[in-house]
């Protein structure tokens, strides 16, 4: 898994039907920079096979493209222009739909020239940052450094103890090495996952494997980032991870 390229689940060339329009002035995107959240939202329009909306500089008229692939341990992808024309040198306009739930918006800068017997795809580096604009309110918290934020579960027979890294109300992200996490697959369902939000919370829940993202640390060496949403949580439970979101818990790590 660690030495693959994540393929896009092909649904033929976009249509004019695809494009998507920019982020309005008017609206309030919030910016995200963390390298494995674009990463994550890439690969997500990778897997979907989503149509990617692409405005260069001085046309009047988009170019589609679909995510070919996401490199799994560095911050590069493919893109694929079948069906459109290939961008012209200079800054690119990228937005696309994730879901239906948030809009994507990011700007890069290249002269574009295409792959080695790939006439239609390029390559390009991860935005240093993109403007999202999320259509439902799942704000995302990163667990504080030296805290004991946990997720354990049994699967097929197997007990699984992973550190939890951040959570919304939608979901949760995780960590493992890929030892910890053999025998999840995007799509498994994870029947009452007991999730540890620190000293003050636990909530019992029903998960769905939706990433697996495969990355390198220097102090950790090879790890998984595994993403999952909630599939079933009681009212009870969902009002009270609203309201622990939402009081205060820090935003971010104090260090990674």
């Amino acid at each position: 898994m660690n030495d693959t390229v994540i393929a896009i689940a092909r649904k033929g060339p976009p249509k004019p039907a695809d494009a998507v329009a920019r982020i309005g002035g008017n609206l309030e995107p919030h910016e995200m920079r963390d390298p494995f959240d674009i990463g994550e939202a890439l690969t997500t329009l990778a897997e979907r096979g989503d149509a990617v909306t692409v405005f260069p500089s001085g046309h009047l008229e988009p170019l589609l493209a679909r995510i070919e692939s996401v490199d799994p341990e560095l911050p590069h992808f493919v893109l694929d222009f079948t069906g459109s024309e290939m961008p012209p040198p200079g800054k690119l306009i990228f937005v696309a739909s994730i879901g239906g739930n948030a809009k994507l918006q990011f700007e890069l800068e290249g002269e574009w020239p295409a792959l080695d017997g790939r006439p239609m795809m390029v390559h390009a580096e991860f935005p240093e940052s993109c403007l999202v604009l999320n259509r439902r309110a799942a704000r995302r918290i990163e667990t504080p450094v030296g805290v004991n934020y946990t997720a354990s579960f049994a699967l097929q027979g197997r007990q699984y103890e992973l550190p939890l890294y951040d959570f919304s109300q939608s979901g949760v992200g995780l960590r493992a090495t890929p030892d910890q996490c053999f025998g999840l697959t995007v799509g498994k369902k994870i029947n009452g996952a007991r999730l540890e939000l620190g000293p003050a919370l636990t909530l019992i829940a029903d998960l769905e494997v939706r990433l697996l993202r495969p990355f390198k640390t220097f102090l950790l060496g090879e790890q998984v980032q595994v993403g999952c949403s909630f599939a079933s949580i009681s009212m009870q439970m969902q009002q009270t991870l609203e309201r622990f979101v939402t009081s205060g818990v820090p935003e971010r790590r104090a260090a990674r």
